[in-house]
């Protein structure tokens, strides 16, 4: 047992790396096979969407065109006089009766030729208690069973609309109908003479969607209330649902393409249109599970997923194998280095393999070193570039100045502006006090210029003009404290010190994935700065605003994000200074 032990022990490097590849493989397999049956998937739902979205927007011409021919039709009786007398006029004698009747008749015949191509019953009733029915076998009814039913009732409380109604048949005939009706309605004297039912059965009413369904991809028909009024699934008429309800009215407020979602039990894609004039949504649901056993076949991925690993791993332990024996000399040696220490060299010799892990060990040493000792010196740099940042927070000369500003107002009485020069001289106070490491949103920074610039203006007047152009999606950006403010600063303090009039601009907006800040000014200008992204040479130049020079604020910007962002500027004497900073894009 001990034997066994140590012998595992030995090719301790052999069994785990085995066993991570023989994860990673069958990991990776698994992962990659999902990934890309749900990328089928996903593009089969999104082009599916768009080929049935346009199935719909046939199917709505198809139901656009009979309301057509039912506004015709109920346009023409409404216009008929001979109707019109035959639901008015009461019965005199036989024959006017007749006259009447056979009038009203023959004009009937003649408005329903209009809806010839469908097979719809017209039926109207008078408030004489006359009725007449084209076809009486589309949808039985009754003087009485009319006047009384619900459909007449919905349709005399709104008798301007022409208004689309489901019923679910009669005690003669059990056949669902959808009925358009329309109030006979007089709107000289605002009375009600009649009303016009125009019934086609259910069985009909499919015939605009039926060409365009299969197995899996139904079509149903539903009211407002959530009833289905018709589809091609048979046992859903007359049902209620306000699951597919909700999400067809999701979808036509949203304007979505499509939504998957899940329906009576089932994983189904649903696209929705309202239409307006039947007050009906038509809704496709699309069977996820029948229509994607066509698109991935799941047994021939997984045996051919099973092939491959096998045929991996197999190479995998041949190859693991043999190069484990050669390292296992190497390992032993390594054992025996001094942690934590770096100076610990190995000898190299042994196998080609060996030699090459040894040699590769001791040039690692090498580069940590090297690492090390650079990662000290950056540390440093980024420290001595934080305490400058510090020693810039708070200005003494500034506030020397801002506070005897103020003292000189309140002898002078001006309230208001004492008032104001205090709130921004506290809020720049707050928002620059504090770990100069934070972040602060543009619209922070902007605010804190403006108090300063407020500030200023406070002191010297305002003759130079200060202007914000911010891009407004670049103000909830996040950038370091006070990067903005030292070159409003520094332009107040040199780039007027021999006029007090002129022009500061603060630019913000993102290019090419990068923030630019830009303070432009028309002021004196620095002089050696004529070439464009120059930035000044401590040892010749002075030092500017204050405590802290543009390389100091230029390396802090690297130290914290690298070598593709920092400061640069243009200037030439006596034309203004234009100082570029990039920055990452940083969201809130």
């Amino acid at each position: 047992m001990r034997r066994v032990w140590d012998r595992m022990q030995y090719n301790g490097l052999f069994v785990k790396m085995f066993v991570v590849m023989v994860v990673s493989l069958i990991t990776v397999t698994l992962l990659t096979s999902w990934i890309t049956i749900r990328m089928s998937e996903r593009l089969f739902m999104n082009t599916f969407s768009i080929t049935n979205s346009k199935i719909i927007n046939q199917i709505k011409t198809n139901f656009e065109s009979f309301n057509y021919g039912i506004i015709t039709v109920s346009n023409n009786v409404l216009q008929s006089g001979s109707v019109r007398g035959f639901l008015t006029k009461e019965d005199k004698d036989t024959i006017t009766t007749t006259r009447t009747y056979y009038s009203a008749t023959q004009k009937m015949k003649q408005i329903s030729s209009n809806l010839d191509p469908y097979e719809v019953g017209i039926t109207i009733l008078g408030v004489n208690g006359n009725m007449y029915t084209t076809d009486s076998t589309k949808w039985p009814m009754s003087v009485k069973q009319l006047r009384a039913h619900p459909i007449t009732i919905q349709m005399n409380a709104d008798p301007k609309r022409l208004i689309y109604q489901f019923s679910s048949g009669t005690t003669s005939a059990h056949q669902p109908v959808i009925v358009a009706t329309k109030a006979l309605y007089d709107r000289v004297n605002s009375t009600l003479y009649g009303n016009l039912y125009i019934a086609i059965r259910e069985s009909a009413f499919k015939q605009f969607y039926t060409n365009f369904t299969s197995e899996g991809n139904d079509v149903v028909i539903m009211n407002k209330s959530g009833v289905i009024v018709s589809s091609n699934l048979e046992r859903l008429i007359g049902n209620h649902n306000s699951d597919m309800l909700a999400d067809a009215s999701e979808i036509v407020k949203q304007g979505l393409s499509y939504k998957d979602t899940r329906v009576m039990g089932k994983d189904y894609i649903i696209l929705s249109e309202y239409l307006p004039t039947y007050d009906f949504y038509v809704i496709n649901l699309i069977d996820k599970k029948t229509a994607l056993n066509h698109l991935v076949n799941t047994r021939a991925i997984t045996l051919i997923c099973a092939g491959i690993v096998l045929v991996a791993l197999l190479i995998i332990f041949i190859i693991t194998r043999r190069i484990t024996r050669s390292l296992s000399l190497l390992v032993r040696q390594m054992s025996k280095v001094t942690k934590k220490n770096f100076h610990n060299y190995i000898t190299v010799n042994g196998s080609y393999e060996v030699r090459e892990l040894g040699q590769a060990y001791n040039y690692m040493l090498d580069e940590l070193n090297d690492y090390v000792k650079q990662l000290i010196e950056t540390q440093k740099e980024q420290h001595n570039a934080e305490l400058a940042a510090l020693q810039m927070q708070i200005n003494p000369h500034f506030l020397y100045n801002t506070l005897a500003s103020i003292k000189m107002l309140v002898q002078q009485g001006d309230k208001e502006k004492v008032s104001d020069t205090i709130n921004a001289l506290i809020s720049l106070l707050q928002n620059t006090l504090g770990n100069v490491s934070e972040t602060i949103t543009v619209g922070q920074e902007l605010d804190n210029l403006r108090n300063y610039v407020l500030i200023n203006h406070m002191r010297y007047g305002e003759g130079v003009k200060v202007n914000y152009f911010i891009a407004p999606d670049c103000m909830q950006y996040r950038i370091p404290k006070l990067i903005i403010q030292p070159f409003i600063e520094n332009a107040f303090f040199h780039a007027f010190n021999e006029r007090n009039e002129g022009y500061i601009y603060v630019l913000i907006s993102v290019d090419s994935g990068v923030l630019i800040c830009e303070v432009v000014d028309n002021g004196a200008g620095i002089s050696g700065l004529t070439g464009t992204g120059m930035l000044p040479n401590p040892t010749k130049t002075r030092q500017l605003f204050s405590g802290i020079g543009v390389r100091n604020v230029h390396d802090r910007i690297v130290l914290l994000y690298g070598e593709p962002y920092g400061v640069s500027i243009t200037s030439q004497p006596g034309q203004g200074t234009r100082v570029r900073i990039k920055l990452p894009v940083l969201n809130s």
